[in-house]
C-alpha cells in the first residue's frame, strides 16, 4: 500500500502534473494541502477517471485540503476540535478520513508569518488543537497517521543553513515545542528510515534558485502512531516532481506500507 502527502499549491492549476504523478507513481492515498479551491470546485471528475475518490475542504481563496482515495474514503471530518479562527473564520486546514486499513488526516499548519505577529499565536494555538484532536486516533489500535505541511522544522538538520533564518518562523523554539506536543500525543516522525534518495527537503523556495541549489527545507512531515510505523517499509521525497515548469514549491513524501496483516 502507498500513501503521499503533497502541498500542491493549487490543485486545479497543476491537475495536468497530479494526474501524471498519480499514474506513474500509483498511491492508494494522498493527502493535499494549499488546494486553493472550495470544495465544490475540486476536479472530482478527472481524479475520478484516474480511480480516486476525493474529500475535500475549501473557500476557494487560499488555504485548502483534500484527501484522495482509491481504497475507500469513510467517516470524514473536517477541520478539527475547537479550531482557533483567523479574522473570524475557520481556516479550512485539517481534514481526516479512513482509507481501508488507515486513518488519515491532512493538515495545512499556519505558516506563522513573523513570530510578532498574530498569525503567529494563531498557528501555535492550531498545533494544541490538532494534538488535542488527534490523541484518541493516536492511541488506537489502528494505523493512523497525521500528513501535511507543518510549517515547521523539526530540528536545524531540517534546514539547508540555519544561520539564514535568525529569529524567524518555522525553526523558533516555540514551534518546535508545538510540534513535539502533537507527537507526544503518541506519534512518530517517519523520518529517518532507509531512504531511496538522499534528498530530506520537501521544500524550496522558487525565488534565488533555491531548488537546484538545494536550498530547502523540510516541513512536510508524516507523523504516525505505532501501528502505522510498524507497517512502514519505506519513506522518501519524490524530489523529480518538483522539477519543471509549473511545479509546486513543495515536493510529496511517499510512505510505502505492508497492511497484509490488517
Amino acid at each position: 500500500m502507498r500513501v503521499a502527502t503533497w502541498n500542491i499549491n493549487s490543485l486545479n492549476a497543476r491537475l495536468d502534473r497530479l494526474l501524471t504523478w498519480l499514474a506513474e507513481t500509483g498511491p492508494d492515498v494522498v493527502c493535499l494541502q494549499e488546494t486553493k479551491c472550495a470544495a465544490d470546485d475540486a476536479p472530482t471528475d478527472a481524479l475520478a477517471a484516474a480511480g480516486y475518490e476525493t474529500a475535500a475542504a475549501g473557500t476557494g481563496r487560499w488555504n485548502g485540503v483534500a484527501i484522495l482515495s482509491r481504497i475507500g474514503l469513510e467517516s470524514v471530518a473536517v477541520g478539527l476540535d475547537d479550531q482557533p479562527e483567523f479574522d473570524d473564520a475557520a481556516e479550512p486546514r485539517a481534514i481526516g478520513a479512513t482509507c481501508g486499513p488507515i486513518r488519515l488526516w491532512s493538515v495545512y499548519v499556519p505558516n506563522g508569518r513573523d513570530v510578532g505577529h498574530r498569525h503567529y499565536r494563531y498557528k501555535l494555538d492550531f498545533l494544541a488543537a490538532l494534538a488535542a484532536t488527534v490523541g484518541p486516533g493516536a492511541a488506537g489500535a489502528e494505523p493512523f497517521a497525521v500528513l501535511g505541511d507543518f510549517n515547521v522544522c523539526p530540528t536545524d538538520d531540517d534546514v539547508w543553513d540555519l544561520a539564514e533564518w535568525p529569529g524567524t518562523t518555522h525553526v523558533t523554539a516555540a514551534e518546535r515545542d508545538a510540534l513535539a506536543e502533537v507527537e507526544r500525543a503518541g506519534l512518530t516522525d517517519l523520518f529517518p528510515r532507509p531512504l531511496k534518495h538522499d534528498w530530506p527537503y520537501t521544500f524550496w523556495d522558487y525565488r534565488n534558485l533555491d531548488f537546484p541549489k538545494n536550498r530547502g527545507m523540510r516541513i512536510d512531515l508524516a507523523l504516525a502512531n505505532p501501528a502505522f510505523e510498524a507497517a512502514c517499509t519505506d519513506a522518501y521525497v519524490d524530489r523529480n516532481a518538483r522539477k519543471g515548469k509549473g511545479a509546486s514549491d513543495h515536493a510529496p513524501v511517499v510512505l510505502d506500507l505492508d497492511t497484509t496483516d490488517r
